[in-house]
């Protein structure tokens, strides 16, 4: 004989011979041979190590004293204990204990990716993955859904779910944002044969996020292309001088190239311009002479332009001092003055006038 115990929060299932004999509630039990008793939580689901459950559903003491639920394939319910979400049930057949708990069942049809409104948001980071499969499109981003490889719509920003039912959920990223594109170190030959690299920069947009993926084969290489293109073709029709000195010229020849391909692909093509503009070696090496040789030659005429102005200063200035004695005068003082100021003392002896006696000093006669 053996003694078991049953406590308040459990519901015993009797076995006799391997058979279910009834439903035990709380109490002490002496079993006997060839009799077992499989305890069971309230708090847990009815599941049976010994028997089916179907089995046990057949006991009305049983029945009455849980609840079951049925799912289906394509189908998943969300079981919720006292109102509270608890976890999610694939196909199968479940009972759980009511004595304790009030359980409520929300079946959710997934024979479609696509989660219905009834859903709630919160409920999917209570689920395993397994279940579900999660998007989030940035806000400056569009993104392409395809269910098994064709497009269904495109995701506005925000954070999506799709359940996993075995279609296939892929998701493409558009960009909509102002995008900068960068051609770089492109090698053109000029009307006049003098091979240069030249740095391109332009920006643009998607103007049809479906089409531009659908129907178009690699935008972004294709709008390089043209840039390139356009480039060579402004470089060909001109020489080397033309386009540095009109450099802005062939941005806008570009730039408006790529404006006119744009709608073709699907882009609309704001701006741009020519960054940089690098020449060979050599022809760097004789720019630079003959912008020194020019820096020089500008150089000399501006100092015989200053020398022929101040010589043309002395000049009226010397007749002036030949048509006015008082100026002349005055002159003579202002030079006095002028030596004076760095002479640390000066000697005079005799009568007369001192000014007079100065000049006499200055020009040396005694």
């Amino acid at each position: 004989m053996r003694k078991v115990i049953i406590n308040e929060n459990e519901r015993g299932l009797l076995f006799r011979n391997g058979r279910y004999v009834k439903l035990l509630g709380p109490g002490k039990y002496h079993l006997f041979g060839g009799s077992q008793i499989e305890t069971m939580p309230l708090d847990g689901m009815l599941s049976p190590c010994q028997c089916s459950l179907d089995t046990l559903l057949s006991d009305p003491g049983i029945t009455s004293q849980v609840c079951t639920a049925e799912v289906t394939d394509q189908q998943l319910a969300l079981h919720f204990t006292d109102e509270k979400f608890s976890e999610a049930l694939g196909p199968g057949k479940y009972a759980f204990w009511t004595v304790q708990q009030q359980h409520r069942f929300q079946y959710v049809d997934t024979s479609t990716p696509d989660v219905g409104s009834e859903v709630p948001a919160y409920i999917f980071p209570l689920l395993p993955s397994v279940w579900y499969t999660k998007v989030e499109v940035a806000q400056f981003q569009r993104a392409q859904l395809y269910f098994n490889q064709r497009l269904e719509r495109i995701l506005e920003p925000g954070t999506y779910y799709f359940w996993k039912n075995g279609v296939k959920v892929d998701v493409g990223f558009v960009d909509t944002r102002l995008t900068q594109m960068d051609v770089t170190g492109q090698e053109m030959l000029t009307q006049d044969k003098v091979t240069l690299r030249i740095n391109f920069v332009c920006h643009y947009r998607i103007t049809d996020y479906v089409k531009v993926i659908t129907e178009i084969d690699g935008y972004e290489e294709q709008l390089h292309v043209a840039a390139q293109l356009a480039l060579r073709e402004y470089a060909g029709r001109h020489k080397l001088d033309e386009i540095l000195e009109h450099k802005e010229q062939a941005s806008a020849y570009a730039v408006g190239q790529l404006q006119e391909k744009g709608p073709s692909l699907f882009l609309e093509v704001t701006g741009g311009g020519i960054k940089d503009i690098i020449l060979p070696g050599e022809i760097r090496d004789i720019m630079n002479t003959v912008l020194i040789a020019e820096k020089r030659a500008q150089a000399s005429v501006i100092t015989r332009r200053e020398e022929v102005a101040s010589t043309r200063s002395l000049l009226n200035t010397a007749r002036l001092m030949e048509e006015s004695q008082t100026l002349s005068r005055l002159k003579e003082l202002e030079y006095i003055e002028r030596i004076c100021a760095n002479v640390g003392s000066i000697n005079l002896s005799g009568s007369g006038d001192l000014l007079a006696q100065l000049k006499e000093l200055l020009r040396g006669k005694p």
